[in-house]
């Protein structure tokens, strides 16, 4: 493979490979040959890239070893194009100062910022901490064989800047994501006769007291919680009272009602039988104290909270999600990313990686622990 000149060379080719959520093989291989080529040690674990990570396991970090571990990770996958491409949306075009091409805002253009900075930095920052570069698959559908299959070498992690479009401003808090499925049960009977026991209505008296749910706790960050009722069915016959009712929920959670407690809120509502596909895409929100935040405080950054789900939802330590790129672009027909922006990505990430390592010398110094 010729060795791409630029990360604008490198955006291009890896859009040219499609590589929708679990069939990322091919952009795996492209990525993983021009890590290696460009000097870097590259673990690969089903198609997830991790780079910079120690021959030493985490459960052994040395002790005297006081860097902070820090983590940035984008994702390498994509969903289907939608209807509307004017051209090939995997042809990528690089004209006047924009590319064009399935993934490019989400999020080619983080993996390849975040490449170009790790190569600048990961040893020059070297004495003030340990950098590590994880580009994952199956982001967009949370797959088993994502992030979660890298998780056990992740445990030892610091913090984490997650890179998904945001405008180059941090999101220091993320909603989080729960699916229900419901199910009344009520007893069959023929329409004409008045019998039976109507299992839609029982599942409308649900409805209305989900419709109806009151929080009381806000967020700092984040917008109220939310639950929508967005699929239901029922009946065989349109004489017989039916006996089944299955309805689904959308549940958006905060960091005030994580997904466990919308759950019983809502059971404690129902009468239906709610089954929750995953619990797991809890929202999560930064710690004040923390050095991630203060970092931002000091770069003048703007933190926000972000309703959009990420890999963030699933990395075991504080994260920011910050990339170039405008959310409003993703998934859509003729997705984009400006060479500006590019840059602008280079240069952020590199201005927080840089207040993050003169905060650590600082600290050593005075013998204070990251943390």
């Amino acid at each position: 493979m010729k060795q791409p000149a630029t990360y604008v060379e490198l955006l291009t080719g890896m859009l040219a490979i499609p590589a929708h959520s679990g069939e990322e093989h091919e952009r795996a291989g492209f990525l993983q040959r021009y890590l290696v080529q460009s000097g870097l040690d590259v673990k690969r674990i089903h198609n997830n890239l991790l780079v910079g990570l120690p021959q030493r396991p985490p459960s052994r970090r040395r002790k005297a070893d006081l860097r902070p571990r820090i983590l940035m990770n984008s994702h390498m996958d994509t969903v289907a194009p939608v209807k509307g491409w004017k051209g090939d949306p995997y042809r990528p075009r690089f004209e006047s100062g924009r590319i064009t091409g399935l993934g490019s805002n989400d999020a080619g253009a983080s993996v390849v910022t975040m490449i170009a900075t790790y190569q600048d930095l990961s040893l020059r920052l070297k004495d003030q901490m340990e950098l590590l570069l994880l580009i994952s698959a199956e982001e967009e559908v949370s797959g088993a064989n994502g992030i979660t299959a890298v998780l056990p070498l992740l445990e030892d992690i610091d913090g984490a800047i997650v890179g998904e479009p945001t405008g180059m401003q941090p999101a220091v808090a993320e909603r989080g994501l729960m699916v229900l499925d419901g199910i009344v049960r009520g007893k069959a009977g023929h329409a004409a006769r008045d019998e039976g026991e109507n299992a839609i209505y029982g599942a409308m008296e649900d409805i209305r007291a989900i419709a109806g749910l009151h929080f009381d706790k806000r967020s700092k960050w984040l917008p109220d919680p939310g639950a929508q009722v967005t699929m239901i069915s029922a009946g065989t016959n349109h004489n017989v009272v039916p006996d089944l009712c299955r309805y689904v929920v959308d549940v958006r959670s905060n960091d005030r009602y994580p997904n466990r407690a919308m759950l019983e809120m809502i059971r404690s509502v129902c009468r239906a039988e709610l089954t929750p596909r995953s619990t797991r895409l809890n929202p999560s929100a930064m710690d004040p104290d923390h050095f991630l935040m203060e970092a931002v405080r000091k770069s003048g950054l703007r933190p926000y909270g972000s309703s959009t789900l990420s890999d963030m939802a699933l990395i075991p330590c504080p994260c920011i999600k910050m990339g170039p790129g405008d959310p409003a672009r993703s998934h859509t027909a003729g997705e984009y990313i400006l060479l500006s922006e590019l840059e602008a990505g280079i240069r952020g990430y590199t201005a927080l990686l840089e207040i993050l390592a003169e905060m650590f010398h600082n600290a050593e110094k005075t013998g204070r622990a990251h943390g």
